[in-house]
């Protein structure tokens, strides 16, 4: 068995090969076994304007689920927000759809990350004139910012409850969520994928035996980057529009190239869970899914 998921992920490495740098198709895994929660975690501060947070998410590999840590990311490029992955079951099998950079934030599976990535869009900032305002109702800052804000609305608005902190759209206990308009035209923009220094951080954590589900149970060793990521190096265009592609079935993980897909979803119900944490505590907090006040106004200059 293990001697066939290894085969089964060179052909992953070799569909890597393959997909030419103008067009990002995403790979994903089709699995089996449900990811783990999502564990609770403290963000770091983001060290310096400009810097995106990515949300720490389940990865696959050979020795099954690992978890990647949050960590602080220079965007791409001005204007850019991003994506992040999640799984989604369809056809009896949990499919892995890989995140990417873009204009807008497209759909996510509904699934609650914390720290602006509520289930729905992003509450934790907006570019404005090429520079990037972080609202600190729900994100992290370190001191000496300028570019802040203060929106619980936005937050709010935006929040899918997930309070057991489930980390999959659809199937049994997952998210039900369906792509807002909003995050279906997104789903057809153009798309860049994760930079060279996203990838590295994905593989050195595939690598780290206390990353493993099956060695930490679900308590990662690393949850969250201490220091944030380099600057960009090499990023590929996405392909647009993005097709929905059929998972293959089985247990073990299966190889396919897919462009994000448009209606990856299944019909709205009742929304799991979800955290609106305030970053200085913890990421998803069980207790608060909204924020504690609202504002009687929206927004709230802060720091300017």
């Amino acid at each position: 068995m293990k001697l066939l998921r290894s085969a089964r992920f060179a052909i992953l490495a070799a569909l890597l090969c393959l997909v030419p740098a103008s067009s990002f198709a995403g790979v994903f895994i089709s699995v089996g076994i449900a990811p783990p929660v999502l564990p609770v975690y403290v963000q770091p501060p983001c060290p310096t304007e400009g810097y995106m947070w990515t949300p720490g998410y389940w990865g696959y590999a050979d020795a099954g689920y690992y978890w990647v840590p949050g960590a602080w990311v220079p965007a791409p490029q001005p204007g850019y927000l991003w994506t992040p992955p999640y799984w989604g079951w369809e056809g009896g099998v949990y499919l892995f759809h890989e995140g990417y950079w873009g204009p807008h934030i497209g759909y996510y599976g509904g699934v609650n990350y914390g720290f602006g990535y509520m289930g729905v869009g992003f509450a934790g900032g907006e570019w404005r004139g090429g520079h990037f305002f972080y609202n600190t109702a729900i994100v992290h800052v370190g001191g000496g910012f300028h570019n802040t804000f203060v929106n619980e609305t936005i937050v709010h608005n935006t929040t899918i409850i997930n309070n057991n902190h489930v980390a999959y759209s659809g199937g049994p206990g997952g998210i039900q969520h369906q792509p807002t308009p909003a995050e279906r035209t997104a789903m057809n923009e153009h798309h860049v994928a994760p930079t060279a220094a996203q990838q590295q951080h994905i593989a050195a954590a595939s690598r780290d035996p206390q990353q493993r589900f099956n060695a930490n149970h679900g308590h990662p060793g690393t949850v969250a980057a201490a220091r944030p990521m380099t600057a960009p190096q090499h990023t590929q265009a996405a392909s647009h529009p993005m097709q929905a592609a059929r998972p293959a079935t089985g247990g073990a993980p299966q190889a396919h190239t897919e462009s994000r897909p448009a209606t990856e979803s299944h019909p709205a119900g009742a929304a799991h869970t979800a955290p609106a944490a305030r970053p200085q505590s913890e990421s998803r907090p069980a207790e608060h899914s909204r924020p504690a006040s609202r504002p009687s106004g929206g927004e709230k200059p802060h720091g300017r």
